[in-house]
């Protein structure tokens, strides 16, 4: 694996000819995805500046053009009429001010009038390397690109340590204000989230004070990518704390959690109605990002990242890395989060193939175990034995499924992990699964569950085997993502 020094982590992008090169050649990979948004070159992670403006979602994500590296951070600009075909824009934001020399970091938009506004971090690094992080605003212009304002919305608090990043603004239509949710640090290490409020969005912004939850005032040491929207009258909040373990996620200290209750923006808390829930099960989903502007009180649009900080992953010898969620569909069902594909996927769905023990590369399968009283085994990727692949086992007693990786020939991230498990609090009646060239998508009980792995098969692991009786459909899925150079 390449060892990457600052400079070559941090060198500014002067023309596209000098990575041009680089995407012909990651283009021919076997891994590139058809129907999932990916980096041009390099590595994406972040979603960011999720938001229907106009008739069009924009989408953006963090990127570092050079390689599958956490480096430089600028914004690439992606955008669709329905959530699924997605045309590259080229770069959004790039670190071309002082407060932000050292990267465009995450942040959210939100549609405003004519106007798409977007909110992100500068990160600030001086002589010595000290960061300083800014909250920044952009407005997007007439000719697609976002325009910066000349000076930042306001700076660090030092109160807090320099961990206070991703910007999410909401706006309140109670209050007649808008929020800024900031995912930040105490200086005693702990996770939380400071809010800043102001009647405009590109000015008077005040700090509110610090989210409270009662119950989670320990709860992991940063809290990364806050979103708050409420769904039929419950409150959905969802963070990613890190620099802790919690229970099922075998060794990762990066995770994706959501809380339901209740926000009270007079005292700036947050009542949880529930116990913290997991977002997505899987070994690889992290920093999710809600749309802004959905226009349906009882629906979200949220998109995460295939990927987790500090992980490394098989492509990196290729020089890139990630890719972006399906975008998915949140509900609140009988009191409980659903999550499901959003229903455009389904335009996407080609020929049915046979179901016999085959794989094609990009497909949907659908599975409904004969007796959803009984344990079941799913495995995907095997070998033409029925061999190793990534393996499914539901316990039907426990209710609870375990998804093991280490059949795969490509191992990766082992000493994070590669077992897991997932509860099924109604037992297991049917699965959704869409695997695209290096990844695959779980959505179980019509959207009780969600598992997210990132996954690299061989030539020979294109098999799979099911406990018999399980009724199986596959169907091919046709692409919907550009792979043009677009910088």
């Amino acid at each position: 694996m390449k060892e990457w020094t600052r400079e070559e982590r941090y060198k500014v992008l002067q023309s596209p000819e000098e990575i041009r090169e680089l995407h012909e050649r990651i283009s021919k990979s076997v891994y590139r995805q058809t129907y999932h948004i990916q980096p041009v070159t390099g590595l994406s992670s972040d979603p960011n500046g999720f938001a229907l403006h106009k008739g069009i979602w924009h989408l953006f994500y963090q990127w570092c053009p050079w390689g599958a590296v956490h480096g430089l951070k600028y914004w690439y600009h992606v955008t669709s009429e329905d959530l699924i075909h997605w045309t590259n824009a080229g770069v959004g934001l790039k670190p071309d001010r002082d407060y932000d020399n050292k990267g465009n970091h995450s942040g959210s938009a939100i549609s405003n009038g004519e106007d798409l506004y977007i909110f992100y971090t500068g990160n600030h690094r001086d002589e010595n390397w000290v960061r300083t992080p800014y909250t920044c605003g952009a407005v997007l212009g007439k000719d697609g690109m976002p325009e910066k304002l000349p000076e930042p919305l306001f700076g660090l608090r030092p109160d807090y340590s320099e961990h206070q990043r991703d910007p999410k603004v909401i706006w309140n239509e109670e209050k007649k204000k808008y929020f800024i949710f900031i995912g930040a640090q105490t200086q005693d290490l702990r996770g939380t989230v400071l809010i800043y409020e102001s009647s405009e969005l590109l000015k008077g912004w005040k700090f509110a004070g610090e989210l409270k939850v009662p119950g989670y005032e320990k709860f992991g040491g940063m809290w990364e990518c806050p979103y708050i929207v409420n769904l039929s009258g419950t409150d959905l909040l969802i963070f990613s704390p890190q620099y802790t373990k919690l229970p099922g996620r075998a060794e990762s200290t990066n995770h994706n959690v959501y809380l339901l209750g209740h926000m009270d923006y007079d005292t700036l808390t947050f009542t949880p109605e529930t116990d913290y829930q997991y977002l997505d099960f899987g070994f690889d989903f992290y920093a999710a990002q809600g749309a802004a502007n959905v226009g349906d009180p009882d629906k979200a649009v949220l998109i995460g990242w295939i990927g987790l900080p500090d992980n490394h992953y098989p492509t990196e010898e290729e020089d890139w890395e990630g890719s972006m969620s399906l975008p998915r569909e949140l509900r609140i069902r009988n009191g409980k989060l659903i999550q499901t594909p959003v229903a455009e996927i389904d335009s996407l769905l080609g020929e049915e193939v046979p179901a016999d023990g085959n794989l094609p590369a990009a497909c949907e399968i659908r599975v409904k175990p004969a007796d959803a009283g009984q344990d079941f085994d799913l495995a995907l990727f095997t070998k033409a034995d029925g061999s190793g692949g990534l393996r499914m086992h539901y316990d039907a007693e426990k209710k609870l499924c375990t998804f093991d990786k280490s059949g795969m020939t490509k191992r990766f991230n082992p000493q994070v992990g590669e077992v897991l498990t997932m509860p099924l609090a109604e037992g297991l009646f049917s699965i959704r699964i869409f695997i695209d060239r290096s990844s695959v998508e779980y959505f179980f009980n019509e959207g009780e569950a969600s598992f997210t792995s990132h996954s690299y098969p061989t030539e020979e692991e294109f098999h799979y085997t099911a406990t018999p009786g399980a009724e199986i459909r596959i169907r091919k899925m046709n692409p919907s993502v550009e792979d043009t150079f677009v910088v």
